[in-house]
């Protein structure tokens, strides 16, 4: 009797690539399932889930026939005769009918479930979990800062990619050296800012904020505390001209005067953080052009001519609306005025904004120091006081090591000086990188620095409970009301001729 030839899977490589689409079937299956079913997202789930598993399971499809053609091949050498022919497929033969069937349904259900995996791959790739998780120690500082900012229900990809294809790839590509520079430690401690790739501010975030629609002014109460011994408040009330910057809703007026709507603003910077600023051109809404130069600008005019000009849009003044690292003294006030200091604990701005200004190696040496400091300073400036306020010490050393890990990184050399802000002129030159009163045109016209231009101080107080009480006038009708002044206003007033 003749004994079958064995089938050409019956070899080492195939049975390899069988295994290969085996294990990482069923962990694709399992991982899957723990992340429609799981509590919170993990990083490291959803990139073997849809990345690394699947694509062993696609170099194991590859490998079988891969593993048979040599099999036949080698057969072929030792013993030709026994090489069978390549298959024939007879669908009126029942056997290959059933075959035929079950590879076309294991076909369509593999489709069906690439389908399905690689749209939860592209879904895993924008999520916020692989943008800032994924790369933990890299992404630390900006994931950490992000989740503290008033854009932290906003995708990193809303911003960073927006809306389309195009981007989408571009940013994708751009991400393969960025895996690179991670697996080989190849990355800037920290990470370099501005983004120079990165998408108009038109095309992200005019998609929700939408500049035509800016006009008028905001009302801001700004509270400091004193480094002194009853860390005094001082509250500021201050009207921010915000005005606008298209004629159709208002005066283009006020801080959105520069807005590219009736304006436009181009300018130069001699440095990588857009800092120094020599030369700046405005053409109003006329096609006038008036271009300023800075009096101590070293800058020619050739070299004007051939430099790269920045046309001026959002980011250029809200460059950190979400990566915000708070400086010390700004996030101490804060605290102070959310309740989480206690505000009679003596020097404790003082105390806070020392043990949060030095410099240390590690986060965790960081959060020793600042605890052994603070409770040193207390125990040996007034023992009665400490044994009285020991509750409130401990929660003072919780909130400012939590202060220091919100915004300061060692690890990363990232705290609030890494980056400038440039919304408003506290702790970078922000506005007076261009209004210095310094750039001057041909014409003499100068970009003035003057404080009038962006704000109206309304008031300052000092001492006093935590938010100054401001003093309230009696609103007056125009027309004495009489008998009427008890009526409620929408009594008389519906929108057209008055009563």
């Amino acid at each position: 009797m003749n004994q079958r030839t064995p089938g050409l899977v019956r070899n080492a490589i195939s049975l390899i690539g069988a295994a290969l689409v085996l294990v990482s079937l069923v962990n694709i299956v399992f991982l899957f399932l723990a992340d429609i079913f799981g509590v919170r997202a993990k990083p490291y789930l959803g990139i073997f889930a849809y990345m690394v598993f699947p694509a062993i399971l696609i170099v194991g499809l590859l490998v079988i026939p891969v593993g048979m053609l040599l099999e036949r091949r080698r057969r072929r050498k030792m013993a030709p005769s026994e090489v069978s022919p390549y298959p024939k497929i007879d669908l009126n033969d029942p056997r290959h009918r059933g075959a035929f069937a079950f590879f076309m349904g294991f076909t369509l259900l593999f489709l069906l479930l690439s389908t399905v995996g690689s749209y939860r791959a592209y879904e895993f790739t924008d999520s916020i979990t692989f943008c800032g998780e994924l790369c933990h120690t890299v992404m630390k500082p900006e994931f950490t800062a992000y989740q503290a900012s008033p854009h932290a229900r906003v995708a990193c990809v809303d911003c960073h990619v927006g809306p389309g294809a195009t981007w989408y790839v571009r940013s994708k590509l751009s991400g393969v050296y960025q895996v690179y520079a991670v697996l080989f430690d190849k990355y800037p401690r920290p990470i370099p800012t501005p983004i120079e790739s990165l998408r108009p501010a038109q095309e992200t975030c005019e998609q929700c904020h939408w500049p035509e629609k800016f006009f008028g002014a905001q009302l801001k109460v700004i509270t400091h505390y004193a480094p002194d011994e009853k860390n005094t408040p001082r509250q500021i009330r201050m009207l921010i001209k915000t005005g606008g910057g298209s004629p159709t809703t208002g005066l283009t007026t006020g801080i959105h005067w520069h807005m590219n709507i009736a304006n436009e603003v181009w300018y130069i910077a001699t440095d990588e953080k857009r800092q120094t600023i020599p030369w700046v051109r405005m053409k109003d809404k006329q096609g006038r052009v008036t271009e300023y130069l800075a009096k101590d600008a070293t800058v020619k005019p050739e070299e004007i001519e051939k430099a790269p000009k920045r046309r001026m849009d959002c980011v250029d003044c809200h460059n950190r609306p979400t990566h915000i690292y708070v400086p010390p003294d700004r996030a101490v006030d804060e605290a102070f005025l959310a309740g989480r200091l206690d505000r009679s604990l003596p020097l404790l701005k003082q105390q806070a904004i020392e043990v949060l200004t030095k410099s240390y190696p590690s986060t965790d040496a960081a959060m020793e120091g600042i605890a052994t400091a603070l409770d040193a300073f207390y125990l040996t400036k007034d023992p009665d006081l400490y044994a009285k306020k020991q509750e409130a010490i401990k929660e003072a050393i919780a909130e400012i090591q939590r202060i220091f890990k919100t915004n300061m990184f060692p690890e990363m050399q990232v705290d609030w000086r890494t980056h400038p802000d440039n919304i408003g002129h506290f702790y970078f030159p922000g506005c007076f990188r261009c209004h210095d009163g310094q750039h001057v045109s041909r014409e003499g016209k100068v970009i003035r620095k003057d404080c009038e231009i962006c704000h109206t101080i309304l008031g300052q107080e000092e001492g006093g409970a935590p938010m100054v009480a401001v003093k309230g006038g009696a609103f007056r009708h125009p027309i004495e009301l009489g008998d009427l002044a008890e009526v409620t206003c929408s009594d008389c007033h519906t929108g057209g001729v008055g009563p």
